[in-house]
């Protein structure tokens, strides 16, 4: 079972690759890992079905579909003021007949020991039973909610996470209605909680520390294997005004922009998508692996001239850099940013994440295989 399993998920890159279930922590970007996922387009491997109306709690559990993730980031305060960034997801891909195959990332930013920690899991059966919304166990990383009240638990070396969040404004519907529409290459069902509140414990090598701060996540579903062939560049932004915003930057094989779409939702929660023609990101500064040796943008202006923005976004930490190789085949960029600049003709602070995939040479292509 172990090889058909094997099998069955190489089909998987880039999302997932491999099922060897456990963990293997990394600090600072170490060479070995499992899991990574994306955000944005697709090519479509299977019909979409009519769109339907997202209802919660409802379609806040898993679906019967190719690929899903619940993927959280956010930011942690100490009482006494430090900062740390996190990611936390789970992604589900069914295919066929066999049972439904898990995987997740767990990842910290130490700003104040200026270091970047990550580790992930793979294997089947995540799913729990529960009354509304939805609940999975990987291997003893949980993550549960429904109607915006949701728990996250996981741990790894230095660093353990236990921590309840309510969300501050309703759901964003991407693109008006939840439906992300990509014409011929398919779409997908995406929303966004912009601005949730955190509370909770965060165990920094063994000392348990109680944490404030804010969280977003993303919740997308469809049936599709492989996002953005060229890669893609995804950011999101919580303001000290009470304004969010994300985008989605999608490359073809040839490195063209092959969708541009975003959101941007207001202090009173109320969502406006962003077209192409609004948005406009310009690379500032560039990074380079010392591991992987791609070279990332490590610093964006980003203006949206109809709605009057424009802020810059600059890495808290340079190397946030995964690897995730022997399973995804992906080596990618996804870490915490600090925002500034003007909005509406008033300053703005605040702080974000960014995702970054296509930039390094050593991406695995999926081929068919025949299971046994």
């Amino acid at each position: 079972m172990r090889r058909r399993f094997v099998v069955v998920f190489a089909l998987l890159a880039p999302l997932i690759a491999g099922c060897g279930a456990g963990a293997s922590s990394q600090t600072g970007g170490a060479s070995t890992g499992e899991p990574t996922a994306t955000r944005a387009a697709a090519a479509f491997v299977a019909p979409s079905p009519a769109i339907e109306p997202i209802r919660f709690p409802g379609d806040e559990a898993p679906h019967d579909m190719l690929t899903e993730w619940w993927y959280y980031t956010g930011h942690l305060f100490t009482a006494d003021g430090a900062r740390y960034g996190f990611e936390y997801v789970i992604f589900q891909a069914e295919r066929g007949a066999f049972p439904p195959y898990y995987a997740a990332h767990f990842a910290v930013t130490d700003n104040a020991g200026q270091r970047f920690v990550y580790d992930q899991r793979a294997g089947p059966d995540a799913r729990r039973d529960t009354e509304a919304g939805f609940s999975l166990d990987l291997d003893g990383w949980t993550m549960a909610g429904a109607l915006g009240h949701d728990r996250l638990v996981a741990d790894m070396a230095g660093f353990a996470i236990d921590l309840d969040l309510t969300a501050a404004k309703p759901p964003a519907l991407h693109d008006g209605d939840g439906y992300v529409s990509f014409g011929p290459a398919g779409g997908s069902y995406y929303y966004s909680r912009t601005r949730v509140d955190v509370s909770g414990t965060l165990v920094v090598d063994g000392d348990p520390r109680s944490v404030t701060g804010e969280a977003w996540m993303d919740h997308q579903w469809g049936n599709f294997i492989q996002v953005g062939g060229g890669g893609w560049d995804w950011f999101s932004v919580q303001l000290d005004t009470g304004w969010d915003m994300t985008i989605s930057l999608v490359r073809g094989l040839d490195g063209s922009l092959s969708a541009e779409y975003g959101t941007i939702v207001d202090p009173a929660g109320v969502a406006h998508h962003l077209a192409a023609e609004d948005i406009d990101v310009r690379v500032v500064e560039t990074w380079t692996s010392p591991r992987s040796g791609a070279v990332y943008p490590a610093g964006w202006q980003i203006d949206l001239p109809t709605h009057d923005w424009s802020i810059l976004l600059t890495p808290s930490l340079a190397d946030q850099e995964l690897q995730t190789q022997a399973t995804t085949g992906v080596t990618y960029w996804e870490g915490e940013v600090v925002v500034k600049g003007v909005v509406a003709g008033k300053p703005a602070l605040g702080l974000g994440y960014v995702e970054l995939t296509g930039y390094a040479p050593n991406t695995v292509t999926a081929t068919p295989a025949v299971i046994p």
